[in-house]
């Protein structure tokens, strides 16, 4: 059975998954400087690594901000745009085999789908993602290396920059522990060293995401969360989102390979049915 390709192209980069008989190929990333050289780099990398051929490939499906570039078939394989949004949705569900959720698309920026059932709706995003830790860090840590950002937080200590219930209050809050966040870097009065800068910025940035899905939710009776895009890398994740967790009654879900997500939906969209445009 031929191969089904699904492509998540973003600004710079390219996400890139394959279905064949329902089975996952070997997914790749790759970061380039332009949308076209990323993509086509990573459909190079895609092919050699799963050791295809094209007249494999049957179709390609299309997504992400970077497709608005795309104007005709790759590598003359009929190749569709589909929407992002659905993606999203569709790569959550395949993740967890919910039908009820909450897709939480941590990228630049952040996205917020609602899924039931076969209805998935985009209720909208915050302007708080990894383009903020990336420009926090360039502005206080003078470094744009998510690598070195992620080493320096593994050393730094929250206690130096967040103030936290304990700091203003004897006793606990109702439905908040004395060591929930009163303020992100509400504790910071003098010099502070860069390692607790970056774990200051990472956990701000993800306490906004967690807490902004939670609030999403609020008029409905979702309470699971699917986390995905480039952050779920961060180790910080688990720890602040199982917090969440505890203060407020809800289920976050960070999957292997989440930050693929997106491609994989894609890729499902067909079986979906959903109307697809084709690139002329």
């Amino acid at each position: 059975m031929k191969i089904t390709i699904g492509i998540d192209l973003g600004g710079s980069t390219t996400k890139i998954v394959g279905f064949q008989d329902h089975k996952l190929k070997i997914p790749t990333f790759v970061k380039a400087d332009n949308p076209i050289a990323s993509l086509f780099g990573a459909l190079g990398k895609f092919i050699y690594d799963n050791d295809l051929q094209l007249n494999e490939i049957e179709k390609i499906m299309l997504t992400g901000v970077g497709s608005a570039y795309v104007e005709q078939p790759l590598y003359g394989i009929p190749t569709f745009k589909v929407d992002e949004f659905i993606s999203n949705g569709l790569g959550g569900q395949y993740f967890t085999g919910l039908k009820d959720l909450i897709v939480v698309s941590m990228g630049t920026g952040t996205s917020l789908v609602q899924v039931n059932g076969d209805k998935i709706i985009h209720t909208g995003g915050i302007g708080i993602g990894g383009g903020t830790i990336v420009g926090l860090s360039s502005l206080l840590l003078k470094t744009q290396d998510i690598s070195q950002i992620m080493e320096l937080a593994s050393k730094g200590n929250l206690c130096n920059i967040d103030l936290q219930i304990h700091d203003i209050s004897k006793n606990a809050l109702p439905g908040l522990p004395l060591t929930a966040t009163a303020s992100n870097f509400g504790k910071v009065r003098n010099l502070v060293s860069e390692e607790d800068i970056a774990i200051g910025i990472i956990h701000m940035v993800l306490q906004v995401i967690g807490k902004s899905a939670i609030l999403s939710s609020l008029n409905s009776n979702i309470n699971d969360f699917v986390m995905t895009g480039n952050l779920v890398k961060f180790p910080q994740c688990k720890e602040i989102f199982q917090s969440l967790e505890s203060m407020f009654d809800v289920h976050f879900i960070i999957p292997e390979q989440a930050e693929y997500s997106t491609a994989i939906g894609a890729a499902l969209t067909e079986e979906r049915h959903m109307q697809m445009k084709q690139v002329l």
